[in-house]
């Protein structure tokens, strides 16, 4: 293998009098992992790149997944290289025996996760992809005019199912810019402190650029001439950032997430369809409603909402992908003090409607906002949820969004749509078949962050995933009580009990809850109202203060309805109280304060930091 940059690794050494040395995968795995360890700083004054329990980790599970590729067959070649240079280092007195012995432990450790970062789609780059296809179809990756004479052959071609174009160019942009950092970083550490073996990169080969040095070194690690044709003659195969116009899009949809959750793993409600049109590409169709929203942002003369249409469409998804009205929303955006359990509620789709359109007569505007509303208000309201509708209908006009009278939503292409912009930029967005199979403390944690809607049907899928059995709902009635626990989010994770079907419970999983912590007096509820035997003495004290607590927090109450709750309790109402904040002290800090009981508010290191906002509504 010939090599011109990053020569001082100790690979010849290496590799020198191993029965391994004839074998070229053996030979690139050892480049590579060499490479990599002296790139990332390790002590080189042995003659070989020292590893650490770090360092093989980091190569492991982040950098070889990023910068090299392996057929299954080639992959256990890497960390058998590792065990082997720690016994090089061993021999050259650098590590004794227990030191070694801790390093091997880690790199058996991190095997199973090294093979599935590197056989995981998400993390393929376009080199990597394209040395997959070169090395299935037999084609010599040491061989740079064969790989030409592959690529020639080969226009065009398709990515793997489940796996876009735009994926593949963001983890190769990903890349290139980690393994530039990579470079410049051990350049700079070793002019500073020199290593004794020698530079890991010249004067001259940084003058050509970092890019190039990079270059040079995913061809060793990939296929020999790929990167210089991917950026050349054949770079139509492997497009940047230019060619995907609808990232700008996917952008907006990604600072609305962040700024509705803080965070883009969490995650989004899967949507009610399951969309997929092989006749239609889910790229192509981005690109359309990217212009269409940037064509109504930029246009002077446009609508009052117009500017608003990444937000509508955003909004949309993030409430299940289900219907809006236009007379709500406009409402919202007007300050209307809308009933905040209306805010995320389905609207009933008629089957037909006239095209033009009509904000709803009187009861129905007063039923969608939840509140009183007289002729008045609904023509004060009618210019704005006019200007609203004319931007639904330009958001319609791609066919990714309908209306039908005052209710609006995603079509299924526009659901696939948005799924696909939202995950191109890492937005946890999980289809049915994703959440499904998510394990009940993941699926309730997610739940607690959707409207109550969306929380109803994910659940119900869930359990009817696993055929409604006694285990899966027992699984899911211990997370209500377990996740969020200790945080302010606690109660509202108890109130997805809400959201389940108490006469879908099997006896069995109620009567098996009677005695759990948190959620036992809620199961006895169920219990009783079904008309169930229950042996209420299994429900903790605990259990029966959190139910008190919950009924407290949810409704206006003064301070009677605790003295009434607290009458009949051991110890009276200090103790009640007392119960209460030891299983929920946020809550029932909150709750007792303004029934005028005082108990020491919950510490700082209790909260957990979460930035979510209630309301879709921004405010600009």
């Amino acid at each position: 293998m010939a090599a011109t940059v990053l020569t001082n690794t100790g690979l010849d050494t290496f590799l020198q009098g191993t029965p391994e040395s004839r074998d070229a995968s053996y030979a690139r795995a050892a480049d590579a992992v060499l490479g990599l360890l002296s790139l990332r700083g390790a002590d080189r004054r042995s003659g070989l790149p020292e590893p650490s329990v770090d360092l093989v980790r980091h190569v492991l599970v982040e950098d070889l997944p990023a910068f090299v590729y392996a057929t299954p067959e080639e992959l256990p070649a890497y960390p058998a290289v590792l065990v082997a240079l720690t016994e090089r280092v061993r021999e050259a007195g650098r590590l004794n025996r227990k030191r070694q012995a801790r390093i091997v432990a880690a790199i058996l450790e991190t095997g199973p996760d090294f093979e599935r970062a590197m056989t995981d789609p998400a993390n393929l780059t376009w080199q990597r992809w394209y040395a997959s296809l070169l090395a299935a179809d037999g084609v010599d990756r040491d061989d740079p005019a064969a790989v030409r004479a592959w690529l020639a052959a080969h226009d065009g071609v398709t990515p793997p199912a489940g796996l876009h174009r735009a994926a593949l160019m963001n983890r190769s942009e990903f890349a290139a810019m980690m393994l530039a950092e990579v470079l410049t970083g051990a350049y700079v550490r070793e002019a500073q402190a020199p290593s004794p073996a020698g530079p890991l990169l010249s004067d001259e080969d940084v003058s050509h650029g970092v890019g190039r040095v990079a270059g040079e070194l995913l061809d060793r690690w990939t296929a020999e001439g790929l990167a210089g044709a991917l950026a050349g003659s054949y770079a139509h195969l492997a497009p940047g950032p230019e060619a995907f116009p609808h990232l700008v899009l996917a952008d907006t949809l990604l600072d609305e997430h962040l700024d509705y959750y803080g965070d883009s793993w969490t995650p989004l409600p899967p949507p009610p369809m399951e969309a997929h049109d092989p006749q239609r590409s889910v790229e192509a169709g981005a690109d359309l409603l990217a212009g269409a929203v940037e064509e109504m942002r930029s246009d002077e003369s446009g609508g009052l909402y117009d500017g608003e249409a990444a937000h509508l469409l955003y909004a949309l998804y993030q409430r299940g992908s289900t219907a809006e009205s236009v007379a709500r929303r406009a409402a919202e955006f007007e300050d209307w003090p809308v009933d905040p359990r209306l805010e995320d509620a389905p609207v009933l789709v008629p089957a037909k409607a006239p095209g033009e359109y009509q904000v709803p007569p009187v009861p129905e505007l007063s039923r969608l906002v939840g509140s009183a509303v007289t002729d008045a208000d609904r023509a004060r309201l009618e210019p704005s949820a006019r200007a609203m509708a004319g931007t639904v209908d330009r958001l319609a006009a791609t066919r990714m969004v309908f209306r039908t009278g005052d209710a609006f939503g995603l079509t299924p292409w526009g659901v696939e749509v948005l799924r696909y912009l939202l995950r191109v930029r890492g937005v946890a967005a999980p289809d049915a078949a994703e959440a499904a199979a998510w394990d009940a403390p993941t699926i309730i944690a997610a739940a607690e962050g959707w409207s109550a809607s969306a929380a109803a049907r994910v659940l119900a899928d869930w359990l009817r995933a696993r055929g409604d059995t006694v285990d899966a709902w027992a699984h899911l009635l211990t997370a209500l009580g377990t996740v969020n626990a200790g945080t302010s989010e606690a109660a509202a994770t108890r109130a997805l009990f809400g959201a389940l079907d108490p006469e879908a419970a099997p006896v069995e999983a109620l009567r098996g809850a009677l005695d759990d912590p948190v959620m036992g007096a809620y199961a006895y509820g169920v219990l009783r109202a079904r008309g169930e035997p229950a042996d209420e003495t299994r429900v903790p004290l605990s259990a029966r203060a959190v139910l008190i607590l919950d009924r407290l927090s949810r409704r206006s109450a003064g301070a009677s309805a605790f003295d009434t709750a607290a009458a009949g309790w051991p110890g009276g109402a200090r103790a009640l109280a007392e119960e209460m904040a030891a299983v929920d002290p946020h809550t029932a800090f909150r709750t007792l304060k303004a029934l005028g009981t005082t108990l020491p508010a919950p510490g700082p290191g209790e909260e957990r930091a979460r930035r979510r906002r209630r309301s879709v509504r921004r405010t600009r």
